[in-house]
């Protein structure tokens, strides 16, 4: 940041309160349409608002009080309320190994990127400064988060859907890594796609937030810039390692020791 940051324009309650006038906007359009949506809209809008007012004034005494243990706390809640999402997205029932999965890979995809990318890339020092470890942690790990429950879903309809193929292959002798081998490419796939989407149409058609958010503040254009590349490339590597850790490994969870497939209720 630089001394620019002085001019930063406040944005007063009374005026932030008027951009609820967009909720009401949206109750009015799914009301005329007959689409009964008010409860879920009202209670996101709630939760948004109380749950960021009560995370900025913690990250205001943690800003104010730096410590590696204030630091951990916050990333360990942040990856449990995160895997406890992406779990909640899955559409279909998670058995307990692919749960127990599920949570390792984030955790492990989380930790090769944040190596890497905090202690190397940005060089942070020391690495709990919570000024930049907490806010670029946050998007890495709801992006990995996005991408994890994508993936799940995708690999858990495909084995019930093509259940009968697989079946057949291993008749035929095919090992369960082939026989799961296209289920789990397009589980993978589904996963990376929307992180590849938005990257080919950032700084064209959007301007993403951490970017945004830095110019408002202050800072360079360029130098928001470069900050955002790296965060980009951050998510797609944290994304793609905690997705192919899982669907690489959450497929076996699909068979037997023997090599077979479970039956559905034991899955």
């Amino acid at each position: 940041m630089n001394s620019n940051q002085s001019s930063v324009m406040d944005l007063p309650v009374l005026s932030l309160a008027l951009a609820y006038v967009f909720v009401l906007v949206l109750l009015v359009i799914f009301r005329s349409r007959g689409i009964r949506r008010e409860r879920q809209i009202l209670i996101a809008t709630t939760r948004m608002t109380i749950q960021l007012t009560v995370m900025g004034y913690i990250l205001m005494y943690v800003f104010q009080n730096p410590s590696w243990w204030l630091t951990l706390i916050m990333l360990l809640v942040m990856l449990g309320f995160a895997i406890f999402n992406a779990q909640k997205r899955v559409k279909l029932p998670l058995s307990r190994p692919l749960r127990r999965l599920m949570g390792l890979s984030m955790l492990c995809g989380y930790l090769c990127t944040a190596l890497i990318f905090l202690l190397l890339v940005l060089r942070i020092r020391p690495w709990f400064n919570p000024q930049y470890c907490i806010p670029v942690s946050g998007m890495i790990i709801g992006n990995a988060m996005t991408g994890i429950s994508l993936g799940a879903n995708k690999l858990c309809s495909g084995m019930k859907e093509q259940r009968p193929k697989i079946e057949n292959s291993l008749m035929l002798g095919a090992s369960p890594a082939a026989a799961a081998k296209e289920i789990v490419n397009d589980a993978f796939d589904s996963a990376i796609l929307p992180t590849m989407n938005n990257m080919l149409t950032m700084g064209i058609v959007s301007l993403p937030g951490m970017m945004t958010g830095q110019i408002l503040s202050g800072t360079f254009p360029l130098t928001a810039i470069k900050y955002q590349i790296g965060i980009m490339l951050a998510i797609l590597g944290c994304t793609a390692i905690t997705v192919v850790l899982f669907v690489t490994l959450g497929y076996k969870t699909f068979f037997t020791s023997g090599a077979a497939l479970k039956l559905e209720e034991t899955v």
